[in-house]
């Protein structure tokens, strides 16, 4: 079965193919005929998972689902959340945004924060939302090369080491973006049996 994932990032899309099923065929957004990158306009990560799975279904025959993730610190009352991407600027890369975080962090006792994905699914006309989680805290300093985004930053409850310090297997049995695609897979397994 051929499935859209609505992005372009490559590290997304390695970690979504290692955890579905070889059954099926995960495509991105240049493969579906909607090349460049899909405005997240919502204010909420369901609003902008369903904007970009919407935004492929209306623009191809495919099947879909799109993921919007936040990082949510405790002393920074939710932020960056929804915002993460874009938490220096509207230009800002993933270093740029770390190096804001631990300047906002700078003398902070509180480091506790959470992952959180949400998916959004959409199959056959019909919609689907999915959502991971895990807690932990914000390193002092960036360590590790693995990873992307805020990985080198942030430390998973009951570890000692950041995501980007992890390797990509077990990374992707605790992160948030795995145990919402797990969430995913179960259900779309669930769905083929009943067929």
């Amino acid at each position: 079965m051929e499935l859209v994932f609505a992005t372009n990032n490559k590290n997304k899309l390695r970690e979504a193919e290692t955890i579905l099923p070889d059954s099926y065929l995960l495509l991105n957004l240049d493969d579906a005929g909607c090349p460049g990158d899909i405005p997240e306009t919502e204010d909420t990560l369901q609003g902008n998972a369903l904007l970009k799975a919407r935004y492929v279904t209306k623009h191809s025959d495919f099947s879909a689902f799109a993921d919007d993730t936040g990082l949510e610190v405790e002393a920074l009352n939710g932020a960056p959340g929804v915002y993460s991407a874009r938490y220096a600027g509207k230009e800002a890369n993933a270093e740029k945004n770390i190096d804001k975080l631990l300047k906002e962090l700078k003398d902070q006792p509180n480091r506790n924060a959470r992952f959180v994905t949400v998916i959004a699914l959409i199959i056959d006309g019909e919609e689907f939302l999915f959502e991971g989680e895990v807690q932990g805290r914000i390193a002092t300093e960036k360590s590790g090369a693995k990873g992307f985004g805020y990985d080198p930053v942030f430390i998973p409850s009951g570890y000692t080491v950041t995501f980007a310090e992890m390797d990509p297997s077990e990374k992707n049995s605790i992160s948030h973006r795995g145990r919402a695609l797990e969430k995913m897979r179960i259900f779309l397994e669930e769905r083929n049996r009943k067929r």
